[in-house]
């Protein structure tokens, strides 16, 4: 199985990056691509398997080298975009350095990334990785209520992120992400709120369904983590960004990748990936779960006390992201921002942040 552990740094060949399936698919810039990987055999087939359309494109592809060898892999970038979506071009840049730069150093369980080939310059990549469904991986849907037990692996792999965080030094391009998502400066209050008063506010209290309440505890949130210990997380570790192994869990989808609290990562999991009702019940244990992988990890951490205070003021992060968010399937934005919404009426987030 391909894993992090073994994570090489991949090529970063120097050719164009497709803009379209047809050309990220065709041989001879597959050819291209795939050099370091093939030992410089030209590509002679290709064969699509599947293809996933989501804001990026993530296609499984089987190429055939001219020596009869056969290899399966997995391209991801925005393909067959429009203008504004191509706008989005920097996370993808972000995902392919995360692969070069970041998994190499990380324990942490992720796809064998072969290649990125990235245009600074135009602000745009495309990763190229092993295909881990041919090696036996599942990936799970983002609505796959996940249980107790399976939270403490998921938070195990979060956990290698966190300790490898002294790598920000010198880092600058992992950003402050809770910070430029604070200023909102893409969704207005009023668009906000429209989304809100739709289904996916539908179970949520009046205080938490209103949008200057939401964008308010946002900004508070922000200036508070800024001035906390900084940590190397994920971002967007909901169930949709894990993948099973017989070896235990892993993580995709890097374009979140960024530098903030632990909590905005141990918060917005946990109540992304659990039932509510579970959540209630195990959320407390499964941080001191977490705290306890840390410290084993050498990191100084706060005292429970402390980081259960934390957890509760980080719940607003992702029940932000998930409240803003216009592009992701209905069903699987309402669950989200359900259960998110949930917590932060559960933990009192807003009051906590002095938003009344």
């Amino acid at each position: 199985m391909s894993q992090a552990h073994t994570s090489r740094v991949p090529a970063q060949p120097d050719t164009r990056v497709p803009a379209t399936l047809e050309e990220a698919l065709n041989p001879a810039w597959l050819g291209e691509a795939l050099a370091g990987a093939a030992g410089g055999k030209a590509v002679t087939g290709v064969e699509q398997v599947e293809v996933i359309r989501t804001v990026a494109t993530k296609v499984r592809f089987a190429v055939t080298f001219a020596d009869g060898a056969v290899g399966n892999f997995c391209l991801k970038g925005l393909l067959d975009v429009d203008e504004m979506t191509a706008r989005g071009g920097p996370t993808c840049v972000l995902e392919a350095d995360f692969y070069g730069k970041v998994a190499p150093v990380t324990q942490v369980r992720v796809p064998e990334a072969v290649a990125t080939v990235i245009d600074r310059e135009k602000q745009q990549a495309v990763t190229i990785m092993r295909d881990l469904i041919v090696e036996g991986a599942t990936f799970c849907s983002a609505l796959d209520p996940f249980t107790a037990d399976d939270a403490v692996q998921s938070l195990e792999q979060l956990s290698r992120l966190h300790a490898k965080s002294a790598f920000l030094e010198g880092a600058d391009w992992i950003r402050p992400r809770a910070a430029e998502l604070a200023k909102m400066s893409y969704v207005t209050p009023e668009m906000l709120q429209e989304l809100l008063d739709g289904p996916r506010g539908d179970n949520l209290s009046p205080k938490v369904r209103n949008a200057q309440n939401v964008a308010s505890a946002m900004k508070a949130l922000a200036a508070r983590d800024a001035e906390r210990p900084q940590f190397m997380i994920h971002g967007d570790a909901h169930a949709g960004n894990i993948f099973r192994t017989p070896d235990g869990m892993g993580l995709i989808d890097w374009q979140l990748l960024q530098r903030g609290g632990w909590a905005l990562d141990v918060a917005y999991h946990l109540n992304a990936v659990l039932p509510t009702e579970v959540a209630e019940v195990d959320e407390r244990r499964l941080l001191g779960e977490y705290l306890a992988m840390m410290r084993n990890h050498g990191m100084d951490m706060p005292g429970e006390d402390e980081a259960w205070s934390q957890y509760r003021e980080a719940v607003a992060y992702g029940f932000y992201l998930w409240s803003i968010t216009r592009r992701v399937d209905p069903p699987i934005t309402n669950q989200f921002a359900d259960r998110l919404g949930k917590a932060v009426m559960r933990h009192d987030s807003f009051a906590l942040l002095g938003v009344c």
